[in-house]
């Protein structure tokens, strides 16, 4: 009775520590997350994960970003259970915007909000090799942008491709 009972709270104590894994480990992930990741184009200019917050019970990452020296941006992502880049916002309770699908196949199309909004852009691979995949994102459902199209390149192990003159990921310059 004693073997049976410390046998199952061996195997309590296993699967309630363990650690969720997101899919972003360095090798295998367009965007790794880890606190301490930065990429940088100069002083002024750089973006680095400075902390975790749960929203909404999901674990997203903080993306801090100064532009130009006096501009601040806040993003909140994650890699989702289904390789997909989610974004949220703590004062947005139950809203998330797709940012990319990495399992996606050129020529996949995808909505950033599904709801048909102003500002849901229509999001289509056109580009994708084992370490490289580019979006083209397209306001369909604004007025006065409709037509309108960007693109966003994310490389596998150093995240989006923006002209960064350093990256570091997990500790180690990549770049």
């Amino acid at each position: 009775m004693k073997k049976t009972i410390l046998k199952y709270f061996a195997i309590f104590l296993f699967v309630s520590c363990k650690t969720p894994q997101m899919n972003n480990e360095t090798a295998s992930s367009f965007l790794p997350m880890k606190i301490g990741n930065q990429w940088t184009i100069d002083s002024q200019n750089f973006t680095e994960i400075q902390d975790t917050v749960r929203i909404n019970g999901k674990l997203y990452y903080k993306f801090y970003s100064l532009i130009g020296g006096d501009a601040v941006s806040t993003a909140y992502l994650r890699i989702d259970e289904n390789n997909q880049l989610m974004e949220s916002w703590q004062d947005s309770t139950g809203k998330e915007y797709t940012r990319a699908k990495f399992n996606s196949k050129v020529g996949d199309s995808f909505f950033t909000l599904n709801d048909g909004t102003t500002n849901d852009y229509k999001v289509t691979v056109i580009e994708k090799t084992d370490k490289k995949i580019t979006f083209s994102f397209e306001m369909i459902y604004h007025d006065n942008m409709k037509g309108e199209s960007h693109q966003i390149t994310y490389i596998k192990g150093q995240g989006l491709d923006d002209g960064w003159k350093s990256i570091k990921i997990d500790g180690k310059i990549v770049k």
